[in-house]
């Protein structure tokens, strides 16, 4: 290892700054540790301690969650950080500041602040930094120049050696715990909630969804382990009513403090509105007091949310909605909602997924209300092939259901088309739609292509 390594030359373009954070570790490969992370948040001053922190992990609901939470922080008139991942078409998406994702120029910038700190810690260990640990470094440090009134931060995997958890959350929000990332967690949801109440630290005040027998016991015991404040959904605050309505659905929402009647949601289905009631308790808690929240601000901030990717109605002629379940949990989820909301005849799924992943698990979820499915694949390595995602798929829709295509696009626009010809399926001509899931990436890349043919509808 040199003793005295050079310091980088600074990246002059966007460009440059993603070949940079592409050739480090990549999230998938994991050291667990929070070494590295500690070494370089040292050597940048430790901003992850300049403004207080609302800290998120779980499953499913993280990213959703934490922009309704930026939502009603920025509603109050006070500037956030907003820190998720992953991201859908850009990079820069992970680290927003005052609800707006930065630019390529302010990411270039970002980085470059931070770049002669990473080759120091590099040069410290035998491993170097991450993607995902260079990516939250620039995040803590991008936010403390601001600077932010609140960061909004959520976990890229777990949460004891997730590299956020050098940030100490006054607020830990707990959404719902299933199993993922099993390789890396544990293989049963008690394993993983070990993990991921990690980030509850002393003195926090933490907001829990509804959760399994075994993961609140969890929770109760690391709690009164460190001293935190611990409120649970369906006890403390949770969703009184729930009406779907054109564009999303209309909310009755207990909160920590007080009661907030006909607040509009546009986004689709019950783990939505889960997700609105965890970041209105969360957001109680932070401002703290006894009073609760305006209305009007609620009723403001709500109503203005957006969470790309997740049942998100991006063209319209026949429909086509995009969602990033990703596991079986995420994909029931999706179900619900789907039959909550939407009144496809036929629904024909686009589905990509990772090799890693559930995929059997998501597939079975599907099953019911997809019609037919096209397997495809995107174009991460870690994506499962067309064809024996195909394989796996007709054993659990039977072959006449089961088509597939290596190419996205070409499974978008046969999945479109078997959609609008609907009497296939023996339902009524043009009252398809068209459901893309199965991976983020999957999503993502969908979404750029679709946004691109200049076909994109916001619903």
């Amino acid at each position: 290892m040199p003793e005295n390594p050079e310091t980088p030359r600074p990246a002059a373009t966007f460009a440059e700054v993603e070949d940079a954070l592409l050739s480090r570790w990549p999230e998938t490969k994991l050291e667990p540790s929070l070494d590295r992370i500690e070494a370089f948040v040292e050597l940048l001053g430790e901003p992850q301690r300049n403004y207080p922190v609302l800290h998120l992990t779980g499953t499913n609901g993280k990213t959703s969650t934490s922009r309704m939470i930026e939502a009603l922080i920025l509603a109050l008139g006070l500037r956030t950080g907003r820190f998720t991942s992953p991201h859908l078409e850009s990079m820069t998406e992970r680290i927003a500041i005052d609800g707006e994702p930065l630019s390529e120029d302010k990411f270039v910038v970002a980085f470059n602040d931070v770049a002669p700190y990473t080759h120091l810690v590099d040069a410290m260990g035998d491993h170097p930094l991450s993607f995902f640990e260079t990516i939250v470094g620039m995040a803590f440090a991008a936010f403390a120049d601001a600077p932010v009134d609140a960061a909004v931060v959520e976990v890229g995997m777990g949460g004891a050696w997730d590299a956020t958890n050098v940030a100490d959350g006054a607020v830990a929000v707990i959404t719902p715990i299933a199993v993922d990332h099993a390789k890396y967690l544990g293989s049963t949801v008690a394993e993983i909630a070990r993990e991921k109440v990690g980030i509850i630290k002393p003195g926090a005040t933490v907001i829990a969804a509804v959760q399994s027998d075994d993961v609140a016991t969890i929770l109760v015991e690391r709690c009164a382990d460190v001293g935190a404040t611990l409120a649970r959904e369906g006890i403390d605050f949770g969703v009184q009513t729930r009406v779907p309505a054109v564009g999303g659905q209309l909310l009755s929402l207990q909160g920590l403090r007080g009661t907030y009647d006909e607040v509009f949601l546009p986004l689709y289905g019950a783990h939505q509105a889960q997700n609105a009631v965890l970041a209105l308790a969360a957001v109680e808690a932070f401002i703290g007091g006894e009073e609760p929240l305006s209305e009007d601000v609620v009723k403001e901030a709500f109503g203005q949310v957006t969470s790309p990717g997740r049942l998100e109605v991006i063209r319209r002629s026949p429909t086509i909605v995009l969602d990033a379940a990703h596991n079986p949990h995420g994909a029931e989820a999706a179900v619900a909602a789907l039959e909550d909301s939407f009144t496809f005849s036929p629904l024909i799924g686009v589905v990509g997924v990772m090799a890693d992943k559930d995929y059997e698990g998501v597939l079975s979820a599907f099953e019911p209300v997809l019609a037919h499915i096209v397997c495809t694949q995107n174009s991460s390595d870690r994506s499962m092939p067309a064809a024996e995602l195909a394989e796996v798929a007709r054993g659990i829709f039977g072959n006449d259901r089961v088509s597939f295509t290596t190419s996205l696009a070409d499974a978008i626009d046969q999945a479109a088309a078997l959609a609008e010809a609907g009497g296939v399926f023996g339902e009524g001509l043009g009252s398809g739609g068209v459901l893309v899931t199965g991976s983020v990436v999957t999503v993502g890349e969908a979404r750029a292509m679709l946004k691109s043919r200049g076909r994109s509808g916001e619903a």
